[in-house]
């Protein structure tokens, strides 16, 4: 039993990470890691759910649904801060757990953690299909059905042309395929791109804001707050806290940051400012776009729009920006999908350097020095998805996945602050233990409002990963087999 539990040596971790010869090569400064939060945080969530939870839970008052998901995540974005500056090494959660609770949880939270990202690139990737259709559509380009939709989807086009099961969705492969070759090639080349893709779809959310604000229509706030239906999460007070958890989702991704830490020039400053500041930022833009999207068309008139930001800037007149919206979230989902892919393969590599996986995964690229087989890989497993499995079967996974890590990076705070006090952190969590044990309720919360389905799915999921720990990892670990 104890072997499960064997905790990996800080002063092993601190020596990977100084490993520049064999390791990853550090390239990422602290404009360029706030650039990859941002990269994966703005997406799908703002441009589709807040629609969806303004309609069905909170009404206007979504902006305080924002603020309430905001909260829970600064709890585990302050712990994961600490983290990352003094374990500045891939793997993200993986690594933490695996120096604070041991290696038997350190598998679970890493196998976890392919919910997040693995299937959270492939969330985004199939919501980028629907877009792209959208655009060409626009300039009479009509991709045939049946390699646009996965075979169990059913699909409404904006001009009420529903799509009922295709062969496989094949933009969405694409764009998972060019962009794990990119990730192939180098995280420079990779970091230039996103800042490129940051830029320009944070351009097109204060354009939407700016614009917007001078055809908010104040009659459209009456009630900010609607009163609630009887249903729990049928707006109210509860029906707020629901919409927290449904705009989760569009946080999802600052902790990625994190898993980038091997390849920051200065991991100590910069994955507090990464983290926190992608996060604050994100958070603003969030607030003031709900508020204008709400103000711009009443909330009851989203219910059943996959594009409400599209249909609320309609009202502003500026038709020939439409076109610009859409280009601005594709560019949007396309950061997501780069960072997400960037994320799961740093798990994945640290995972295979401690044995825990076939040394496959930790091959380094002699020329781009990136983990390149991880990325060809996941370029495979992910296009499957992708390609196969509805959007809707796939968000709830990615946020029970990312719930789930979020809670065992608080709990890890808090045992490193008793266990190991003396080792230097050049950001320390505040306000210890409250903070960590806030993150974990908030968390737990927005894990129970979830659907039992997300359960069983997570259950199954852990079991395939217990198997594979047992059978493989157990034995071949680095920590419990010195020899190998």
């Amino acid at each position: 039993m104890s072997r499960l539990f064997a905790k990996k040596p800080l002063s092993i971790l601190l020596s990977e990470a100084s490993d520049s010869e064999k390791g990853l090569k550090r390239t990422l400064g602290s404009g360029a890691l706030v650039a990859l939060g941002i990269g994966a945080i703005i997406g799908a969530g703002l441009f589709s759910l807040t629609g969806i939870a303004a309609a069905e839970n909170a009404g206007p008052a979504v902006t305080i649904s924002f603020v309430l998901a905001a909260v829970g995540c600064a709890f585990a974005g302050l712990c994961y801060a600490e983290f990352a500056s003094m374990i500045p090494v891939a793997g993200s959660a993986y690594t933490y757990s695996y120096a604070t609770m041991g290696e038997f949880v350190a598998w679970i939270i890493g196998w976890d953690l392919v919910l997040e990202y693995a299937l959270g690139a492939a969330t985004v990737a199939v919501s980028w299909s629907r877009y792209l259709l959208e655009f060409l559509a626009k300039f009479g380009i009509h991709i045939p059905h049946q390699l646009a939709v996965s075979p169990w989807e059913t699909v409404k086009m904006s001009n009420g042309t529903i799509i009922e099961g295709g062969i496989f969705n094949l933009p969405a492969v694409i764009i998972v395929v060019l962009l794990s070759l990119l990730l192939i090639k180098g995280t420079r080349e990779s970091a230039g791109m996103n800042n490129f893709l940051v830029i320009l779809k944070v351009t097109v959310v204060i354009i939407f804001i700016v614009l917007g604000w001078s055809h908010i229509d104040p009659a459209n706030y009456d009630p900010y707050i609607p009163a609630n239906t009887g249903k729990y999460e049928n707006f109210g007070w509860t029906g707020i806290a629901t919409g927290a958890a449904v705009v989760f989702f569009a946080f999802i991704g600052f902790d990625a940051v994190s898993t980038a830490a091997q390849e920051a020039k200065n991991p100590q400053k910069g994955m507090p400012i990464g983290i926190l500041g992608s996060l604050i930022i994100c958070t603003v833009l969030y607030v003031l776009f709900a508020h204008v999207m709400t103000g711009l068309l009443n909330y009851k008139l989203f219910a059943g729009d996959a594009k409400p930001a599209a249909s609320a800037f309609a009202q502003t007149g500026y038709d020939f920006l439409q076109t610009g919206l859409i280009i601005a979230i594709l560019a949007g989902y396309t950061s997501v999908i780069l960072v997400m892919l960037l994320g799961q393969s740093r798990v994945f590599y640290s995972m295979s350097r401690d044995g825990l996986l076939p040394k496959f995964f930790s091959d380094v690229h002699p020329k781009f020095r990136t983990p390149w087989k991880t990325n060809a890989f996941f370029m495979v497993f992910v296009s499957l998805f992708a390609g196969l499995v509805p959007v809707s079967d796939l968000g709830h996974m990615v946020s029970i996945g990312t719930l789930f890590a979020f809670s065992l990076v608080c709990i890890g705070v808090i045992i490193m602050r008793k266990k190991m006090p003396e080792i230097p952190r050049a950001f320390k969590t505040p306000l210890v233990p409250f903070v960590p044990i806030m993150g974990v309720l908030v968390c737990g919360y927005l894990m129970y409002s979830l659907p039992k389905e997300s359960w069983y799915r997570l259950a199954v999921w852990l079991g395939l990963g217990l198997a594979i720990y047992f059978f493989y990892s157990k034995n071949n670990s680095k920590l419990g087999n010195p020899q190998k």
